[in-house]
Formats: structure tokens, sequence, C-alpha cells
């Protein structure tokens, strides 16, 4: 499955807000969408959005899962699968079409990280960028708070570990992707605990999160120092 081609649409669901759906909704995307499970979870999702109020609006994972109606027909498309499978999947196409953008954000007290959905049009951009900029996060059910100023992630790595390459900023955007905003800040702020002032460090940090939880056991998995990515066969490239 691909997503749609050139025409892949920063402003494919624009005027969805509306009292009724797009034409582009039914020239365009409906057309596109070759599977049972993401056009079920897009209406679903492209409803549930409507219906909020504000300025910020958007889904989270836990959401559509409550949805009883939503479960049932993804359900119904595979039942040998399991349903929660079925709409992870059936997210991931939608995304990958344009549909749909995500932001993975860290909220509450105990830093838990959740996924938010948006719709892809100008305001639903807009919210995923401030999102994954640390603006703003949710805290219980609609309600939003904003956070002060941050330097940027660029910013916070010249200051801490050293020269700013465009490599390195290519590998920042791409961490930014899949982690956490916080998750990159603690990570940096642990590399420069240990003296262990390189891109790679991080990022191993990083991983061994993702994979394990952060936890103090995992801390006392993490690497100590950096020799262990400057000596051997092959050299940290990234620093």
């Amino acid at each position: 499955m691909r997503p749609l081609e050139a025409e892949r649409p920063a402003d494919l669901l624009t005027g969805v807000e509306d009292s009724k759906l797009p034409a582009s909704f039914f020239s365009r995307l409906l057309p596109a969408i070759d599977d049972l499970a993401e056009l079920k979870l897009t209406l679903v999702a492209l409803s549930m959005l409507r219906q909020k109020d504000g300025d910020y609006r958007f889904l989270r994972h836990a959401e559509l899962l409550a949805d009883a109606d939503l479960m049932r027909g993804l359900a119904a498309v595979d039942a040998a699968a399991d349903p929660l499978e079925t709409l992870d999947a059936a997210l991931q196409r939608a995304i990958e079409r344009g549909a749909l953008l995500d932001a993975q954000v860290v909220t509450g007290e105990e830093n838990e990280s959740q996924r938010l959905y948006f719709l892809n049009d100008e305001r639903g951009r807009e919210l995923q960028r401030r999102a994954q900029s640390g603006h703003w996060r949710p805290t219980s059910a609609d309600e939003i708070e904003l956070l002060p100023p941050r330097p940027t992630l660029f910013a916070l790595y010249e200051e801490n570990i050293g020269v700013l390459t465009p490599m390195l900023a290519e590998a920042i955007q791409e961490a930014q992707a899949t982690h956490p905003r916080e998750w990159i800040e603690d990570a940096i702020r642990y590399a420069v605990e240990r003296n262990a002032r390189s891109w790679r460090y991080i990022s191993k940090v990083l991983d061994a999160w993702q994979q394990e939880g952060r936890s103090r056991e995992t801390s006392g998995r993490l690497p100590k120092g950096p020799r262990s990515y400057t000596t051997g066969k092959r050299k940290d490239r990234v620093r």
C-alpha cells in the first residue's frame, strides 16, 4: 500500500470541520483507501475530531480504543486478529496515507509517553508542530497545558555537547519523530553527567529507554561513559 503520490496533500482534508465532509474526501482520499479497517478507522476519527470543541483538537489512543462501535467494527474485519493490533495497523495506514498526523508527547508527573492524533489540515499540522516542540501538552480529558518557551534541541545540543553539523541536525530531527522531546533532553543531560558527549551515546540511551522503558534498572545497564563508543574497530562517525 502506498500513500497518495505527489498530491499527498498537505491540505487534503481542508474543510472537514464544516458540517459535511469536503469533496476532496470523496474524490481523492476515499478512492485511495484499499483497506477496510483503515476506512472504518478514518471515518470514525474524522467524526470524533469534528465533534471536538476549542482550538486544540486531537485524539488519544485510549479514546479510539474506548469506542465500542469502532472496536467491534475492527474485530469484524478479521475475527482471528487482535482488535488492538488491527487498530494500530489502521492508524499507521491512515498516517502514511496523509489523513491523520501523530505526535508522541510526555504527559503527567510520571513523564508518561502517549501518542496524539490530529487531522491533517493547516490547524492540525500546527498543533502537531507545537506539541513536538514542547509548546503544549494534554492533561486530563481534553484539557491542555501551555508550557513556557524552551531552547530548541539544536541549541541544547550545542550548549552541552558540541558543534552541530548538518548530519547531527538530521539525526536529532529523526530522533524527534521517534522519541518525546523530554526524553531527548534527559538523554543529553545523562550524557553530560557521565562526560559522554557524543550523539551516538545519546542515541544509545534513547534506544535503551525505548526498548526497556525508563527505569532505575534500565539506567543501571546503560553505558558508563564514552569509551564504549570510541574504542574498537568502528568508531563513532556521528558525534
